[in-house]
């Protein structure tokens, strides 16, 4: 079975073309289309929108950076172990603590500012994170970019729960 970059004819690599990505995906869902299998067997429409199916799923995965990223580390055979590894480098682990810190008294403070301040400190870690991950997916080195990935999904969560917070004082 293709793989996502092959059944969009991409490089196998980390930095993916937007444009060809988008370009691929509406040409793979043009030919699986329902409405060309209006006259087609009942078997012919099920592969048809197993093909749709499995064509979305790809575009959504290359197109998120934290999942391609995670997708190339299993295609080369790093299992990233999301549930049972979460062993983080020591200064990762207090950086998390401060911006926890941050985030309770933004919090109690209502203080958007904080919130602003801390989102933008996440989007750069976050920027940084990708820029390390592509280097160590180009060069290879899965493992490294495997811990990278899970450092990254730190940083999405906790976006989030920053947002919610920005939600908590606008409401």
């Amino acid at each position: 079975m293709q793989n996502h970059f092959e059944l969009f004819n991409l490089p196998q690599q980390f930095a993916v073309d937007a444009e060809a990505l988008d370009s691929a995906y509406r040409d793979v869902q043009g030919r699986v289309h329902p409405d060309k299998f209006v006259n087609a067997t009942d078997a012919e429409k099920r592969v048809a929108m197993q093909w749709a199916t499995r064509a979305n799923e790809a575009y959504q995965t290359l197109k998120n950076p934290q999942k391609r990223a995670q997708y190339l580390c299993e295609l080369n055979g790093v299992d990233l172990q999301t549930e049972s590894n979460t062993a983080m480098p020591m200064a990762f682990l207090m950086q998390q603590m401060e911006w926890r810190e941050e985030l309770g008294d933004a919090r109690a403070a209502k203080d958007s500012d904080a919130l602003e301040a801390l989102d933008k400190q996440l989007r750069n870690e976050r920027k940084a994170r990708l820029a390390e991950i592509e280097t160590q997916i180009d060069g290879g080195d899965f493992h490294a970019a495997a811990q990278g990935v899970r450092a990254l999904m730190f940083l999405e969560k906790f976006g989030e729960e920053v947002r919610f917070a920005f939600e908590a004082i606008e409401a």
